[in-house]
C-alpha cells in the first residue's frame, strides 16, 4: 500500500457553505488524516495524507464539495508527510496570507 500527502487550495464560493465540515467528513470516511481551514483570502486549504487512492478520491471530491459550494479551481501538490497526525480536523480560525 502506497501512502501520499497533499496540500490543496480550493477557490470559488467555498466559505460559509459547509465546505470544511463536509471535507472533514469525506476525509475521515476515506481513512485519511490531516486538516482543513479557511484562508483570509477566501480560499480553503486542505492537508491530507493516507493511502494514495484515498487521497486521489478526496482531491477529486474537492472539485465539487458540498451542495452549496461553487468551486472554480483546485491546486494540489504532493508534500512531505506529517507523522504526528492521528485524525482529520478542522482548524477553527482562518490563517492570514501574506
Amino acid at each position: 500500500m502506497s501512502e501520499r500527502s497533499v496540500r490543496a487550495y480550493v477557490t470559488g464560493r467555498v466559505q460559509q457553505v459547509g465546505y470544511r465540515q463536509s471535507c472533514s467528513q469525506m476525509a475521515r470516511s476515506l481513512g485519511l488524516v490531516g486538516w482543513v481551514r479557511n484562508l483570509m483570502d477566501g480560499r480553503v486549504e486542505v492537508f491530507a495524507q493516507g493511502e494514495s487512492d484515498a487521497v486521489d478520491q478526496l482531491v477529486g471530491w474537492l472539485w465539487g464539495g458540498p451542495a452549496l459550494a461553487v468551486v472554480t479551481g483546485v491546486e494540489s501538490d504532493v508534500v512531505a508527510a506529517d507523522r504526528t497526525l492521528r485524525d482529520f480536523f478542522i482548524h477553527p480560525d482562518p490563517m492570514k496570507i501574506g
